[in-house]
């Protein structure tokens, strides 16, 4: 090697190992998830301000992790249900900040039948319209209840308990013109929902990752 070359070779060593070192902390941070852990976010959604007040949570989005191809995907529901993934959707959270929870006893539940299950159950919902007023039908889905609904009916498993509407913080200006616009006054009070914080906060759930 010439000395006029040792500089040029000095920059493709320093570019391979970045690029190797960078390659390695995405596959480790991918490999911290597993199927069926569920994310969670601060949304810059226009309803995201209404759905923290009404519930006390700073979490107002949430999905479910399910690997395509070995790479973390999210499950949710937005616009439509769909897959997105990770880095997508952490992208679309308020700071890129994000919590995984994962079930307390999931070496235990999380088979690979399990996770199984709760695969072939995406078909369900796969596609579905966002459900803008929160009612508990499958028609169009929201996010806590599609995760509630996925977990549930392919393991049993109810993660939060379920509430009524009437239940929540409806006093404050932000939630009371969320409502007018959604309902009008013809308000669901004893319609059943499933929350982002009241899973968040299930005893069921541990955190393993906050970002």
């Amino acid at each position: 090697m010439t000395a006029s070359s040792r500089p040029a070779f000095a920059a493709l060593a320093l570019a391979v190992l970045s690029a190797l070192l960078s390659g390695g902390a995405a596959h480790a941070a991918s490999a911290a998830l597993k199927d069926g852990d569920i994310v969670f976010h601060t949304s810059r959604s226009a309803q995201s301000v209404a759905v923290q007040r009404a519930t006390g949570s700073r979490y107002s989005h949430m999905g479910i992790v399910l690997m395509r191809g070995g790479k973390p995907y999210v499950f949710e529901a937005v616009a439509t249900v769909r897959y997105t993934p990770l880095a997508q959707w952490t992208a679309r959270g308020n700071g890129g900040h994000y919590v995984v929870k994962r079930l307390r006893n999931a070496d235990k539940l999380l088979t690979p039948g399990a996770v199984a299950r709760l695969r072939a159950g995406t078909a369900d919902f796969e596609g579905r319209p966002y459900d803008l007023t929160f009612e508990w039908s499958d028609q169009r889905i929201y996010c806590s209840e599609l995760v509630w609904k996925l977990y549930q009916r392919a393991l049993g498993v109810r993660i939060g308990e379920l509430q009524k509407i009437r239940e929540f913080n409806l006093g404050d200006p932000a939630v009371r013109a969320k409502m007018r616009e959604r309902y009008g006054d013809k308000v669901p009070m004893d319609e059943p929902v499933i929350s982002p914080v009241a899973m968040f906060d299930s005893p069921l759930l541990t955190t393993v990752e906050t970002r």
